[in-house]
């Protein structure tokens, strides 16, 4: 991937640029939905300018849903690197997810789209489950050390995480009332100390 962002076409599409207008595509009209074609003309360039940095539309949608989901791999990477109780890593992983859903939130919303209609997105929703199972698992130990409820099953309680957290994509807008951290901060209060008051 390296190899190819330092690759330039025509100023001003770049491979960056090229992505960002694919997957907002992608985004208003479906992969299935967006052509090549619509691709260029979006852009105002050939199809073979196109092609400079890329080969084919599924390697544009193969690195959308890598910028997506290496930004919630890397996330698990920190928590694993920290000490420290379960709880406290499980709560990095719930705040940080967020902030890679908001600076991320194209490639994200895309990734939470996609149905595994072609290999690109079978592979994506493979890391997705391959993701959901770190969660999982940091979830039980949290449970087993006797800081979450034990009698709620882990899978669920870690889909009912994200399954908040996710939803985000549907209203959340970068430049509106609610700051990133602020945005953590009520993601992470209403999971881990609920909305009753005590």
């Amino acid at each position: 991937m390296a190899e190819q962002s330092v690759r330039r076409g025509r100023p001003g599409y770049d491979l960056e640029s090229l992505l960002a207008i694919a997957v907002k595509l992608f985004n208003e009209r479906g992969y299935d939905g967006t052509s090549m074609e619509e691709l260029s003309r979006r852009l105002g360039i050939t199809k073979s300018a196109i092609y400079h940095h890329v080969t084919s539309k599924e390697e544009l949608l193969r690195l959308a849903m890598d910028r997506a989901l290496d930004g919630l791999f890397a996330v698990t990477l920190e928590a694993r690197s920290q000490e420290g109780r379960a709880i406290d890593r499980l709560e990095h992983v719930v705040r940080r997810s967020v902030a890679v859903l908001v600076e991320r939130l194209p490639f994200v919303t895309l990734l939470l789209r996609v149905r595994g209609n072609t290999k690109v997105e079978r592979a994506a929703l493979a890391r997705r489950r391959e993701f959901d199972q770190l969660v999982t698992d940091l979830v039980k130990q949290a449970a087993a050390d006797g800081d979450l409820r034990s009698d709620i099953d882990p899978s669920v309680t870690s889909r009912l995480l994200f399954g908040m957290i996710n939803s985000v994509i549907e209203w959340y807008r970068p430049r509106g009332d609610i700051t990133q951290d602020a945005l953590a901060d009520a993601v992470c209060t209403l999971a881990f100390s609920g909305l009753r008051v005590h």
